[in-house]
């Protein structure tokens, strides 16, 4: 007997263990299949999913996969390196011309050659200018002769900023000392009288000699046809027996180079002077104030009194379109009410200043003290007034420097010396003048002639404030 199991068993078994076997075979495939389609989604889609995915979750390593750089790198070319001579200033490039040369001595007095004297000032003006900073040219740094054309062609092909040319003088007196200096009064677009004062200026203040002329009809090649800010200065009479022993003397030609140097420094770093007037507006006078500053394209500030606002509007809002700064000075001059109580300095100063804007739409924040802040009429209440007009977010202007124009009956040279002496060589200078009296308008020209060496500015809210 066949004790085995039967066909029937065996086959049911088999076809069991098929089935199982091609189940795995299509779990096989399906997942052949399945592992492919997410590669090709993968490649297909990984530019664009998982860049969102780097920058959607900021906490996860970007060191590991930076999809981002990698994508801007193929999509954006490169930006080219910012050249480093682009950020930093240019200095500026000064041309010193030794006037004369070779077979062209200039004058000549006692074996002493003007040319000689020339080329060693010049010398020694590069040599300190070079020592600031400055890039400096030379017409000749030997003893040859140079035409006047060739010395100015240069220095306008190499677009010289400035153009300095060293001389000296000779007179049939020969009595006749001291320095003067020469510039194109012609031509208004070059700043080359403001140079030809500065050279005037530092030099004589740097060896004490006679300072001459400024004089602005110059009939020179040198000082006519350069397309830069040009001077000539004649540092002295080799004619005058005293002068010439100086001019040859080494102690004397330094302090000469001192000076030149000194006035091409202030030419392009300037102090500062911020140019204040009070109590106006006047008719006349703030006219002829303002007159004089449109024409040499000055700005200053004027603190206004509110009962001449009303008096004269036009001229305040001419002191407004020209760009003048406008600041409040009081409604009313009257000292003894004015500084009887905080209360009435407030009241008085918002008044004025309500006035101001309904005439030129100008909102004024600055004001200055009647008298000043600190004066014999507000010892007992100064104080309150800043604190009140502080947290008001007002700021106050007192001044360093006078011309004292407001005392009676002083003489227009007297003004003219208050406001030099007083600046006394500051870096900054808040100078007070008032704009209601006639002289102050009739010595301005003069006075604003005295300070080359200062960039006139109007007051801002940005300005640090001089306070008594």
């Amino acid at each position: 007997m066949y004790e085995g199991q039967s066909f029937s068993t065996k086959y049911s078994s088999y076809c069991k263990q098929r089935k199982r076997c091609k189940q795995r075979a299509h779990r096989r495939l399906l997942a052949v299949v399945l592992v492919v389609c997410a590669a090709a989604l993968v490649l297909i889609l990984s530019d664009k999913i998982l860049p969102i995915e780097v920058w959607a979750t900021p906490e996860k390593d970007i060191k590991e996969i930076d999809f981002a750089v990698i994508q801007e790198q193929e999509s954006e070319p490169e930006e080219e390196p910012v050249k480093e001579e682009a950020v930093i200033k240019k200095a500026p490039l000064v041309f010193i011309d030794a006037g004369h040369g070779g077979n062209d001595g200039g004058c000549a007095e006692d074996g002493i050659i003007e040319k000689d004297i020339n080329l060693t000032i010049a010398e020694l003006v590069r040599d300190k200018l070079k020592e600031m900073g400055y890039d400096v040219a030379m017409s000749r740094s030997v003893d040859k002769y140079v035409a006047k054309e060739e010395r100015v062609k240069k220095a306008n092909d190499i677009n010289a900023d400035i153009y300095v040319s060293i001389h000296q003088n000779s007179s049939d007196e020969r009595s006749v000392n001291g320095m003067e200096v020469w510039y194109d009064g012609t031509d208004t677009q070059r700043d080359s009288r403001r140079l030809a004062l500065l050279v005037s200026q530092q030099t004589a203040k740097s060896t004490g000699a006679v300072e001459r002329e400024v004089r602005g009809d110059a009939d020179f090649h040198v000082t006519g046809s350069t397309q830069m800010p040009a001077c000539l200065v004649e540092t002295g009479f080799l004619t005058n027996r005293e002068e010439r022993k100086k001019l040859a003397s080494t102690d004397y030609q330094e302090q000469i180079a001192l000076g030149i140097v000194q006035g091409i420094e202030y030419y392009f770093h300037p102090k500062t002077m911020y140019l204040t007037f009070d109590d106006g507006p006047s008719e006349e006078n703030t006219t002829r104030v303002l007159d004089i500053l449109k024409e040499r394209n000055i700005k200053a500030t004027f603190f206004l009194v509110g009962e001449n606002v009303e008096r004269y509007p036009e001229i305040v809002r001419r002191i407004a379109r020209e760009g003048h700064t406008i600041g409040i000075h009081c409604y009313n001059h009257d000292y003894k009410k004015l500084y009887d109580n905080a209360k009435n300095y407030v009241e008085d100063f918002e008044h004025a200043r309500r006035v101001v804007y309904e005439v030129c739409g100008v909102q004024a924040q600055m004001f200055r003290f009647p008298g000043g802040s600190i004066n014999s009429y507000n010892k007992e209440v100064y104080t309150k007034i800043i604190e009140e007009m502080t947290s008001r977010g007002y700021v106050y202007y007192d001044w360093n420097a006078s011309l004292e124009d407001a005392a009676s009956s002083v003489a227009p040279e007297k003004l003219l010396a208050n406001g030099v002496e007083t600046t006394k060589g500051r870096k900054k200078v808040i100078l007070l003048a008032h704009d209601v009296i006639y002289d102050t308008g009739t010595i301005l020209e003069e006075l604003l002639d005295k300070f080359p060496e200062y960039e006139m500015l109007p007051l801002s809210e940005e300005v640090e404030p001089i306070q008594f």
